[in-house]
């Protein structure tokens, strides 16, 4: 525990006396603090933008992939039919009719009364092609349910009241269509079958002599055509036309990404570059944003514009002839109609520059963010490394200071134990020489 020097012969505040000297002392390292925390808010910044940068040449190298732009979206001609593409699709139609939706096997027993409970020790399911002999603990139709339940044998079980203190054990089979059929081989009771297992199933080419039959144990018929699939929500009375052509809103879409993630780095850097200014009753001041006069990022910034904004093709031409343009202010700017335009007059081209642009990007973002070399990377690291330099610099300092501070508090204590002795001493002496004069005056 602290002991205050407080006023112990001289009637000083000590500890303020040290405090203020202590401050003095304590300049270097508190510019050393300002310093790191200066780094520290460049390395927060900088982490930031290289994360943008990484993500922007993820989506930019996948963009520029062979086939990236080769997008394909169908459409049906019913809306009982719902179709989804993969990037497997191309160009094709074909005509079918659904004449089948897909069933899952739905079985129930007979009525059932709960007191009597399930009158057979044991009963067989047969599911894909393999007997399952089901033994219940007891004739509890719980038990029943669980015993069923537990055989793996394709089917579930359910106890369904229908009033009465009667029950009816519903078997559904865990598979749609042909695949999931079962049989209750046992107890010679009467089953009756709710649903039947089906498989859903379309004519191709129908009436016509090429018409065939296909079937699906589900409503998706899978690749129909390659990339190509399509889920009956209904029979349909006519036949239905399915096309796969171009998707033009996806390719747009694609390119229009590009250049938002593009302004997304853009608007990021102009953000921590911008000079603020505020006025008080002091007068106006003006702050510069950390990023302001950082090369490193100036230099980023300028080859991911460039990337973005250099001419494309054989021969070279604008990348605003597809709609893609630099503004006045260094940002890019996406002209849907002009591009849509573009993709319609020439699809291959037009998607074969936006891939050049795209290799461009790809190629100056990952320059700039790779994790082992990238240019903010190893800035980054850089600043990470001053910062730990400095945090062992401010901590050296905090040693010394704790040395300073005791040797100040000693150096004081003594100073208080000198006064204290003078101060005994004069009171001694002034006792001394009173006593004196007394003695000489009685005299």
């Amino acid at each position: 525990m602290g002991i205050s020097l407080d006023g112990l012969a001289s009637g000083l505040d000590t500890t303020a006396l040290i405090s203020s000297v202590m401050q003095v002392e304590a300049i270097p390292q508190t510019l050393l603090k300002n310093k790191s925390a200066g780094i520290q808010s460049m390395v927060s910044a900088l982490q930031g933008l290289n994360g943008k940068v990484a993500a922007l040449a993820t989506q930019a190298t996948a963009a520029a992939k062979p086939g990236a732009l080769d997008l394909f979206a169908g459409t049906t001609s019913s809306d009982n039919v719902a179709v989804t593409t993969t990037a497997a699709a191309r160009a094709g139609s074909i005509d079918f009719q659904v004449t089948k939706l897909a069933q899952t096997q739905v079985t129930v027993t007979p009525k059932v009364n709960a007191v009597v409970g399930w009158p057979y020790a044991t009963m067989t399911i047969n599911s894909g092609g393999v007997d399952y002999t089901i033994e219940p603990l007891s004739s509890n139709l719980d038990d029943v349910v669980t015993a069923v339940n537990a055989a793996g044998a394709g089917v579930t079980a359910s106890k369904v009241a229908v009033g009465g203190g009667d029950f009816r054990l519903q078997f559904t089979a865990t598979k749609s269509g042909e695949a999931g059929a079962f049989t209750v081989k046992d107890p010679a009771a009467t089953f009756t079958d709710v649903k039947a297992a089906q498989d859903a199933e379309i004519a191709l080419w129908p009436g016509t002599a090429a018409a065939q039959t296909v079937k699906s144990s589900t409503n998706t018929f899978a690749d129909l055509l390659p990339g190509v699939s399509v889920t009956a929500k209904e029979v349909t009375a006519a036949p239905v036309t399915l096309t796969v052509a171009r998707d033009a809103a996806g390719i747009t879409k694609l390119a229009s990404d590009l250049v938002s993630g593009v302004n997304g780095i853009f608007s990021f850097v102009a953000s921590k570059t911008a000079v603020t200014s505020t006025t008080n009753t002091s007068g106006t001041s003006t702050t510069a944003g950390i990023f302001t006069s950082d090369s490193a990022v100036r230099s980023v910034n300028q080859s991911i514009l460039s990337a973005a904004s250099l001419p494309v093709g054989t021969p070279p031409r604008s990348p605003s002839e597809i709609g893609i343009s630099i503004t006045k202010t260094g940002s890019m700017e996406f002209d849907e109609k002009k591009f849509s335009a573009a993709l319609a007059a020439d699809p291959a081209g037009t998607a074969a520059k936006v891939q050049e642009i795209a290799t461009r990007i790809a190629a100056a973002a990952t320059t700039a963010s790779d994790k082992y070399d990238g240019t903010l990377t190893q800035k980054i690291t850089g600043q990470q490394s001053e910062v730990r330099d400095l945090a062992n610099r401010i901590s050296d300092w905090d040693t010394r200071l704790e040395s300073r501070k005791a040797t100040l508090a000693r150096t004081y204590s003594g100073l208080e134990v000198a006064l204290s002795n003078m101060k005994a001493q004069q009171s001694w002496l002034t006792a001394q020489l009173g006593g004196l004069s007394s003695g000489s005056n009685s005299a």
